[in-house]
């Protein structure tokens, strides 16, 4: 089950966040479908939150058909995101963790590597410098 994390430094809107790591795990595989999700109340009681954020945030991922409600048994993953084939997966996690550990070896701590590939990949999709 998926552990969810909150970053109040972010800028990111809470409920975001949820659907956000929602979409990371079924990407990587963490969730497959079938998987439950934590219910509202787990959510809630771990992370100190409103449970309408929970909610808004399940019935995103709902509206998007990658979980499912169910009336009193709790939220579902549906279906997964295609990603890489397995092959490439390896590969490219391999050249990724070598980047890091350069990246940490010219003195880059965990928030300016993702400050970078956030900006990098905001780049490479939209064209734009961030």
């Amino acid at each position: 089950m998926i552990q969810f994390r909150l970053d109040s430094r972010s800028g990111v809107p809470t409920y975001m966040q949820l659907v956000l790591q929602v979409r990371q795990a079924v990407r990587l595989g963490v969730l497959r479908p079938g998987d439950q999700l934590p219910t509202v109340k787990e959510v809630v009681e771990t992370l100190a939150i409103n449970p309408n954020t929970v909610l808004k945030a399940y019935r995103q991922l709902d509206g998007e058909g990658l979980v499912e409600g169910r009336r009193g048994q709790g939220t579902y993953v549906t279906q997964g995101i295609a990603a890489t084939t397995a092959a490439d997966d390896g590969s490219l996690r391999e050249e990724l963790l070598s980047w890091v550990r350069r990246a940490q070896g010219a003195g880059l701590d965990e928030e300016d590597i993702d400050a970078l590939v956030a900006s990098v990949t905001r780049e490479a999709f939209t064209g734009r410098v961030a």
